[in-house]
C-alpha cells in the first residue's frame, strides 16, 4: 500500500504519490475542443507545409544526405516531402515508451494515459526569498536538483535546472549530469547544445546504467528547440544522431512566439509546430525506426507593443489543446506547456499565468510537461519559492486527472445507513476509513482561521514557501549509489575536462 505522510507547516515531506507512483495515469478525459472539420483544415495546413513549403536542414550534410537517400526532395537545403510518408514515418515512433531510472521504481511511462512533471529548464537566474535574485551558480543547481528529487509531485528532474554560470560553459553539461545522476535518482535529461557534448551525456548514462540496459531501454533523453521558423539546424539534428542513433529518446519542440517566430494567428503557428516536429520526429525514424520520439510546441503570445513574450494568455491555452488533439492523431507523445508567466515574483501574476497555463497543459493531455515548476520571468529565472509553490499545485492536478470515484465505497451507501438525517458524517465508519485519501492537502496553502494564522507569525505564501524548502533540503539523504559506478563517472568527467579547453561562452 503507497506510504502516505501528513503535510508539515515546517516543510516536511509534502502528500504526493511515492516511489510506486512515480508519473499519473489518466482517467480524466480529454479536452477537445476543434470538431472534425477544424482538425481537417489544421491537418491540410500541416500537409501543405510539409510537401509545398518544406523545411530548411542547415549546417549538416548529413541530414540531407539521410533524407536524399530516403526518398525526399531535397533541393539544397530546403527538404519537402509527401505528407503521408512523414506521417507513416512517425508512426514508427512508439505511442508510449518507458524512461529506466537509475532507480527502476522511480522510471517513468512517457504516452500513453500517462502524463509526467518536470521542473523549468534553462533559466540563467535564480531567486529566492533570502538571496534575491542572482546568476545561477552550481550550489543553486545542486539545491534545485535536490528539491526536485525530493518532492514527491515531480517525476522527473529534467537537466538545466539554472544555468550554473560559475562552472565553464565547455565544462558545465558534465556537472550537470553528474549532478543530476549522483544526489537524485529520477529520470533525467541529457546536453544537446554540441554533438560532443550530447555524446558524453549518452556516455554517461552507458556507465550508470549499463551498455546491457542501455541497449534495451531508454535511460536518456535529450530536449531541442527547432529554430523556427522553418529551420531545423545541425544543434537538432546531431542530437538526433546521437540520442536516436543509440537508441535513445529526443524532445524536439518548435519554440514559436507568434507574431515573431509564427505568424500572429493561433490556428497557423499551431499548425507550423506540428509541421516542424513532425519532420524532425520522420527524420528520427530514418536515422532509427522505433526510436522514443515526443513532439513538442511551446507556442506563446507576445506583445506587439514591445515584442514581449505573453503567458498564460488565451492564444496559448488554446494552442495546447490544439496540439493535443493533433498529437493524438500522429499517435505521438506529447510534450506542451507548464507552470507559465512573465512575472518577475511568485505574485498573483504569476498564480493566474501559471494555473491557467498548466490547467490546459493538462486537460490537452500533454505527456512530458518541462516547466511544470519553478518558472519565472518568461524562463530567465528559477525560483526557489516558486518551484515548491508549483510543484505544491501539480498534486492537485494529478488529484484531477485521477477522474471522479464512483466505485461502491465512493458511492456511501453504508454511511447514509449510519448517519441520520440532521446528522453529520464527521466520525462515521466511512469517514473514518477514508479520512486519509478523501481530500488533497496543499502543504502550503492556510485554511485555518485569522486568529491561527496571526498566531503563527501571520506568513504569507512566499514565506511559507521559504520554510518549506529550507527544511526539506535540511532533512535531505542522498540517494544510494554503485561506488564503482560513481567513481568511473567521476574520472570520465576528469578525463574530459582535461581535454576539453575551458570556454566561457
Amino acid at each position: 500500500m503507497a506510504r502516505r505522510t501528513r503535510i508539515r507547516r515546517d516543510g516536511g515531506e509534502g502528500q504526493g504519490p511515492d516511489v510506486a507512483s512515480p508519473h499519473v495515469e489518466r482517467r480524466l478525459p480529454y479536452f477537445d475542443p476543434l470538431n472534425e472539420e477544424g482538425l481537417a483544415r489544421l491537418e491540410a495546413q500541416v500537409d501543405w507545409i510539409m510537401q509545398d513549403v518544406g523545411l530548411e536542414f542547415r549546417d549538416d550534410p548529413e541530414a540531407l544526405r539521410l533524407w536524399k537517400e530516403a526518398g525526399a526532395k531535397v533541393e539544397g537545403t530546403r527538404v519537402r516531402a509527401p505528407a503521408d510518408w512523414i506521417r507513416d514515418l512517425c508512426l514508427r515512433a512508439p505511442r508510449e515508451f518507458t524512461q529506466r531510472a537509475r532507480n527502476p521504481a522511480r522510471s517513468v511511462t512517457i504516452g500513453g494515459v500517462n502524463q509526467v512533471f518536470a521542473p523549468i529548464y534553462g533559466a540563467p537566474f535564480v531567486r529566492d526569498l533570502a538571496g534575491g535574485r542572482r546568476y545561477g551558480d552550481m550550489e543553486s543547481f545542486e539545491k534545485l536538483v535536490k528539491l526536485a528529487w525530493m518532492h514527491p509531485n515531480l517525476h522527473h528532474t529534467g537537466l538545466v535546472i539554472c544555468e550554473p554560470c560559475d562552472v565553464p560553459v565547455s565544462h558545465r553539461h558534465l556537472d550537470m549530469v553528474y549532478t543530476h545522476m549522483r544526489w537524485s535518482d529520477k529520470p533525467h535529461l541529457g546536453a544537446i547544445t554540441e554533438q560532443s557534448r550530447a555524446q558524453d551525456s549518452v556516455d554517461m548514462a552507458e556507465i550508470l546504467h549499463g551498455a546491457d540496459v542501455m541497449n534495451e531501454h531508454c535511460v536518456i533523453m535529450g530536449n531541442v528547440n527547432t529554430n523556427s521558423p522553418l529551420l531545423v539546424d545541425k544543434v537538432v539534428t546531431q542530437a538526433i544522431q546521437t540520442y536516436c542513433g543509440r537508441g535513445q529518446g529526443i524532445v524536439v519542440v518548435p519554440f514559436i512566439l507568434s507574431g515573431a517566430m509564427g505568424p500572429v494567428s493561433t490556428a497557423a503557428s499551431v499548425c507550423q509546430a506540428m509541421a516542424e516536429a513532425m519532420m524532425c520526429c520522420a527524420y528520427a525514424q530514418l536515422v532509427r525506426p522505433g526510436a522514443p520520439f515526443v513532439l513538442g510546441n511551446f507556442l506563446s503570445s507576445m506583445s506587439l507593443k514591445s515584442g514581449a513574450p505573453t503567458f498564460g494568455m488565451p492564444e496559448p491555452v488554446l494552442s495546447n489543446y490544439a496540439i493535443g488533439q493533433m498529437a493524438r492523431r500522429v499517435g505521438l507523445p506529447l510534450r506542451c506547456g507548464g507552470s507559465l508567466t512573465a512575472s518577475k515574483l511568485e505574485d498573483a501574476q504569476a498564480a493566474y499565468e501559471s494555473a491557467d497555463s498548466m490547467h490546459s497543459t493538462m486537460l490537452a493531455g500533454a505527456h512530458f510537461v518541462l516547466h511544470a515548476a519553478g518558472w519565472l520571468e518568461g524562463g530567465l529565472c528559477t525560483g526557489f519559492e516558486k518551484l515548491v509553490m508549483d510543484a505544491d499545485r501539480l498534486g492537485s492536478y494529478q488529484k484531477v486527472l485521477g477522474g471522479l470515484n464512483v466505485s461502491d465505497e465512493a458511492l456511501a451507501r453504508d454511511a447514509y445507513e449510519e448517519v441520520k438525517p440532521g446528522g453529520h458524517f464527521l466520525g462515521c465508519a466511512h469517514t473514518m476509513r477514508n479520512y486519509q485519501t478523501a481530500f488533497y492537502e496543499p502543504a502550503l496553502s492556510d485554511s485555518e482561521n485569522v486568529e491561527s494564522w496571526e498566531e503563527g507569525g501571520s506568513l504569507d505564501m512566499r514565506a511559507r514557501a521559504y520554510t518549506r524548502w529550507t527544511g526539506m533540503l535540511a532533512r535531505y539523504e542522498a540517494p544510494p549509489i554503485d561506488a564503482d559506478k560513481d567513481e568511473e563517472l567521476r574520472d570520465f568527467i576528469a578525463r574530459r575536462k582535461s581535454e576539453i579547453p575551458e570556454a566561457w561562452y
